[in-house]
């Protein structure tokens, strides 16, 4: 198994998380939750990069930013209506999900 780093992300709402992330183009893998009526740990899926999403109280915090370098950074942009800038290290934008957390999404390549 090759090691990784998969980022944490709190929501209020995972099934509305899933449809925000699906914009970005990530679909949901798989699903969790102990029992029905009980939070939901799910995980999204772009390619290899992987986001977990938890409505658990505990797991992560609001305001976390999470970096994503994707190669459709335009495509992106025009879904949320973003612009992006251009950065010394080259060109990106952020986005804010509901929940308060922060993509900053870079173009692959740059």
């Amino acid at each position: 198994m090759d090691e990784e780093v998969i980022p944490i992300l709190r929501v209020r709402d995972a099934a509305a998380a899933v449809a925000r992330y699906a914009r970005l183009g990530f679909t949901r893998s798989w699903e969790h939750r102990f029992e029905p009526g009980l939070p939901v740990f799910t995980e999204v899926a772009r390619g290899p990069v992987r986001l977990f999403l938890s409505e658990h109280e505990g797991d992560a915090r609001p305001d976390t930013l999470v970096y994503l370098r994707l190669a459709d950074l335009d495509a992106v942009a025009a879904e949320f209506g973003a612009v992006p800038e251009e950065a010394p290290w080259g060109r990106e934008l952020e986005l804010r999900d509901p929940d308060g957390n922060r993509l900053r999404v870079g173009a692959a390549g740059a």
